[in-house]
């Protein structure tokens, strides 16, 4: 027997079910015992297919709706893997990942802020083409609707309507790399913090990482950024107070000793309990480091201060508010409790900041 032999042709009508399942490489049509040959007679000029990619072939004549194009795309960028089982790596003691049919490729750019569900990201049809992560070390280029993003640290992809996503900070990255425009540069970067997509931090390391901070206009976007991120994980405290029964502290106070030097500024404050509140919404710079050590120290030196003075310091960032604040406030709750206990502490004034 030879095991060379293709399989015998079947109808291919029941693929045409989904967009998926409407755009197919050589590899799977083989699969389906459709030669080389009979794929390339039935994507001549006025034939029922189309030669979307190389590679990769729509069953029909066109055009191609976005998420066929999606489809495309990530088929192109991972078509030698697609007749077979992509090999993922698999920690001991846990089950294989099910395979996918797009390897390591994922959706990033513009094209996956929009998936994520950016209000301001273009719609899909406007793309001309669509922006696909891959490793470094794979020999492909840009061609058609594919534009091929190498990376030599491939993120954990999202599933975002079945299909594989760079995350919001890696997205944003990449979008922000092809983008000119300071207004939808810091627009975008705003309604990554605002619409609770990301962190601020998280955004500048991937922008870090991407070298793109030596632009002026994304430096800029960036200052926006880190303020929108202030204001949004404040508003966050104040309804983390309010929503889990906390008494009301002084807001935004600055803290001295009678007479003596300023101790410094906190978020909230309880001054029956000397408990204090202070976010940590600072974010690392390229190009500041020693700004960023030097603030890091002036803020350990302050907590520090406040400690030996018997104020209880709860420091919380952005990140905890937004996805665990109900355990932030258990752990305000169980220092405002514990005061009770402690030594009493030094009389501060509180002034507002």
């Amino acid at each position: 027997m030879n095991h060379n032999t293709p399989l015998s042709p079947r109808p291919l009508h029941h693929l045409s079910t989904g967009a998926g399942r409407r755009v197919l490489t050589h590899a799977q049509l083989r699969a389906h015992g459709v030669s080389a040959a009979k794929a390339s007679e039935q994507c001549r000029p006025g034939g029922p297919w189309l030669h979307l990619l190389p590679g990769v072939v729509l069953l029909h004549p066109g055009p191609p709706t976005s998420e066929e194009r999606l489809h495309a795309v990530l088929l192109y960028a991972a078509r030698e893997r697609t007749a077979g089982v992509p090999s993922v790596p698999v920690q001991p003691g846990t089950e294989s990942p099910p395979p996918s049919p797009y390897g390591e490729a994922m959706i990033t750019g513009l094209a996956a802020l929009t998936l994520h569900g950016f209000p301001s990201a273009p719609p899909l049809p406007s793309l001309e083409a669509f922006d696909v992560l891959v490793p470094r070390l794979r020999r492909l280029r840009s061609t058609g609707c594919a534009r091929i993003v190498r990376t030599p640290d491939l993120p954990v992809p999202e599933q975002v309507t079945g299909l594989p996503v760079a995350p919001v900070p890696r997205a944003l990255a990449d979008a922000v790399a092809g983008l000119q425009d300071a207004g939808t540069v810091r627009r975008l970067l705003t309604e990554a913090v605002r619409g609770g997509f990301c962190d601020p931090a998280a955004v500048v390391r991937e922008l870090t990482a991407a070298k793109l901070l030596n632009r002026p206009h994304v430096v800029d976007a960036v200052d926006s950024l880190l303020a929108e991120g202030r204001t949004l994980a404040e508003s966050r405290l104040y309804r983390m107070v309010r929503d889990h029964g906390l008494p009301d502290p002084c807001w935004n106070v600055d803290l001295r000793l009678p007479g003596g030097p300023r101790l410094g500024g906190v978020d909230a404050y309880w001054p029956e309990h000397a408990v204090a509140v202070e976010l940590d919404t600072r974010a690392p710079r390229p190009g500041r480091r020693p700004d960023d050590e030097a603030e890091w120290s002036e803020y350990a030196r302050r907590r520090d201060h406040l400690e030996r003075l018997g104020i209880t310091v709860v420091h919380i960032t952005p990140r905890k508010l937004r996805d665990a604040a109900e355990q932030q406030a258990a752990v305000v709750r169980t220092a405002l409790i514990a005061s009770a206990d402690r030594d009493p502490s030094a009389y501060v004034v509180v002034l507002p900041r």
